[in-house]
């Protein structure tokens, strides 16, 4: 054992099936370690605001030790933790393999777990992570969905925020008429049969929010695959499951992860790999579902195959070289690395995409965007999530670029949003994926 972790981080199963796991005097036990651990390093202070409402209670307790903390506080910690696993991925030396054992997001998760099993998550909280059902309707009727959630719209969001607690002032996606499966089959694309890379096939994950809420970072990805001589399939098998992750129902998590995984299994046995358009989304792929699913061999197979979508591209420019054609931007870029890509552990690989464009040299930022999913857009955590946010919204500005991109869309919108609040800054009217920005650099 030494006193600060050398070795790479080590991620347990997630023994959600087992009774012992919803035991509350078990998970209070270990709550009081962890938290006395995290006391006594504070190395995390400044990541969310769950390390600081921690380290508040704490030393506003009597004697201020963790002792003085009663255990009905401690919600208040978990709350504030939107499981972007930075903490467990850059910070905490205390991460397994040490001999301490800490993984702070996953216990924040089984907190959750045992409100969810307790049925203490609440109705409207349950409601906002069917989203495939949620999107389904909304897109049915695109015009009246997205004039109800309109930012400026005194008639709704008021009672939005009344009976479902999203925040009134909070940017919310925009619903498409047409999904991005739909769009790609009225559109088929012919493949650049000269390209180094002709070949190589991909299935394309749609994803809730490819598919339902941004077509167009899709369809940019499938462009620039067929300008590199990639075929691609264009499917949307149903929601990963983040939504339903962040409220602890780790069952639903399991039977999608399930399902989905087993329709995949085909199209990579005929040789395709998995492209997710939205990072958090290939991070369940890849790392979550073989947390809660060991011993299921087809998301074993899933998380083998399954690419982030500028992890693929910038694959295909190593392995093959990409398709000529790539010309210079006309302004400079700021790139926000999402959490969740950086929770994959496989580098910086949109800061690796967009180096790719002759010329441009990316102003990287990975500080948190403060929004983290759907916990951004609530009531309790709107202001909050904005404060979080304003180091990185001070580096936006300073940069003064002209584009703003992040392999997070809601973070773009969260950061956009915060660049409004300052009122000498001109806000871009939006925010793009670095693979938009990439088709944009071919002319696609």
């Amino acid at each position: 054992m030494s006193e600060g972790s050398l070795e790479a981080p080590v991620r347990h199963q997630i023994p959600w099936q087992e009774d012992s796991y919803y035991d509350e005097a078990s998970l209070d036990a270990e709550l009081r370690r962890v938290f006395d651990i995290c006391h006594g390093c504070r190395l995390c202070f400044n990541l969310c605001d769950s390390f600081p409402t921690l380290f508040d209670l704490i030393d506003a307790a009597g004697d201020a030790e963790l002792e003085g903390v009663d255990s009905k506080n401690f919600k208040k910690v978990i709350d504030g933790c939107t499981l972007c696993d930075m903490c467990f991925m850059t910070k905490c030396p205390y991460v397994p393999p040490h001999e301490f054992d800490l993984d702070f997001p996953h216990l924040m998760l089984r907190y959750r777990a045992v409100e969810n099993r307790n049925g203490k998550s609440g109705f409207w909280n349950k409601q906002i992570t069917k989203t495939e059902r949620n999107n389904k309707i909304a897109c049915s009727m695109a015009g009246l969905s997205n004039w109800a959630t309109k930012r400026n719209n005194g008639l709704t969001r008021g009672v939005m925020q009344a009976i479902t607690g999203i925040h009134k002032d909070a940017a919310l996606p925009r619903f498409e008429s047409q999904t991005f499966e739909m769009r790609a089959a009225a559109e088929p694309l012919e493949l650049n049969t000269t390209a180094p890379a002709y070949g190589r096939k991909a299935v394309v994950y749609a994803t809730c929010y490819g598919n339902y809420n941004n077509t167009g970072i899709g369809d940019s990805l499938r462009r620039v695959l067929a300008k590199n001589g990639v075929d691609t399939d264009i499917v949307h098998h149903g929601c990963c499951g983040m939504p339903m992750m962040e409220q602890g129902d780790l069952k639903g998590v399991a039977e999608a992860a399930a399902s989905i995984a087993a329709a995949f299994r085909s199209s990579i046995e005929k040789g395709y790999s998995i492209i997710a358009t939205i990072s958090s989304c290939a991070l369940m792929l890849k790392f979550e579902w073989p947390l809660l699913l060991p011993d299921n061999e087809d998301v074993k197979l899933l998380s083998e195959n399954t690419f982030d979508a500028a992890q693929y591209v910038v694959d295909i420019a190593r392995t093959e070289g990409l398709a000529d054609g790539l010309q210079p931007l006309d302004g400079g870029v700021t790139l926000h690395v999402a959490c969740h890509a950086r929770a994959q552990n496989m580098g910086v690989k949109a800061a690796e995409l967009l180096r790719l464009i002759p010329e441009t040299k990316p102003k990287v930022l990975s500080r948190c965007s403060g929004h983290g999913g759907s916990w951004g857009v609530m009531k309790d955590n709107f202001e909050i999530g904005m404060k979080v946010g304003k180091p990185i919204l001070r580096d936006v500005v300073k940069a003064e670029n002209r584009y703003i991109v992040s392999e997070c869309p809601l973070a773009s919108m969260h950061i956009l949003q915060g660049m409004e609040r300052i009122k000498e800054v001109d806000t871009p009217d939006q925010s793009l994926h670095p693979i938009e920005l990439f088709a944009k650099a071919y002319g696609l």
